[in-house]
């Protein structure tokens, strides 16, 4: 489990490939606070849960990408050099100042334009029909791993705005009209539609 705050930035130095379609992704990782990247601890990069296989004496660290979280996500674009949000796992005690954020990603969203609003950013994405239902105004969503509010929200697509310091401490900045993010819906919103539909 996660809050959506996001600890460090990372970037990814190689990109294997493995068995069956996955990927091994070597990453190097700043020191997050006082939690420790431990093998077979659990770390959201941009978003999606993995599990660290290895580290290294550089402060990198490896995780295995399954086929099926590279067509899921937009994990599979990946490629050496790219800038990854990274959070490790919530701790028992540890504040929640985000909302829960599990890094099991539903699916990808677009942006669909991005618009300077004094020193924030407001970022339009299109999103598939599927996951709006779960997606409201003034509710929450992960972006790439980042806990953030819903500005408006339609039938195809959300907007967020990115205040001056998520733009400082995420890899959010670095959007564009195309740019693909890994989604996640609120929990909540998802176990709710579930109970409604029944």
């Amino acid at each position: 489990m996660f809050t959506g705050l996001i600890r460090g930035i990372g970037t990814v130095s190689r990109v294997a490939e493995s068995d069956g379609g996955g990927r091994r992704l070597h990453i190097r990782a700043p020191r997050m606070g006082r939690t420790p990247l431990e093998v077979g601890a659990s770390l959201s990069v941009s978003g999606v849960c993995l599990t660290i296989i290895s580290q290294h004496g550089d402060g990198s660290v490896a995780v295995d990408v399954s086929a099926r979280t590279l067509a899921d996500t937009a994990l599979g674009d990946w490629s050496a050099g790219r800038r990854v949000n990274l959070e490790p796992a919530l701790a028992a005690g540890d504040a929640l100042g985000g909302h829960f954020v599990t890094g099991h990603v539903d699916g990808v969203a677009e942006v669909a334009r991005r618009r300077e609003q004094g020193r924030s950013v407001i970022l339009d994405l299109s999103a598939a029909p599927g996951f709006m239902r779960f997606i409201a105004s003034k509710g929450s969503v992960a972006l790439d791993g980042a806990s953030l509010t819903v500005n408006d929200a339609g039938a195809n697509g959300f907007s967020v705005n990115l205040i001056p310091h998520t733009l400082q401490e995420t890899t959010l900045s670095d959007c564009s009209e195309g740019s693909r993010l890994n989604l996640e819906v609120d929990l909540i919103a998802r176990y709710a539609a579930k109970l409604l539909a029944q």
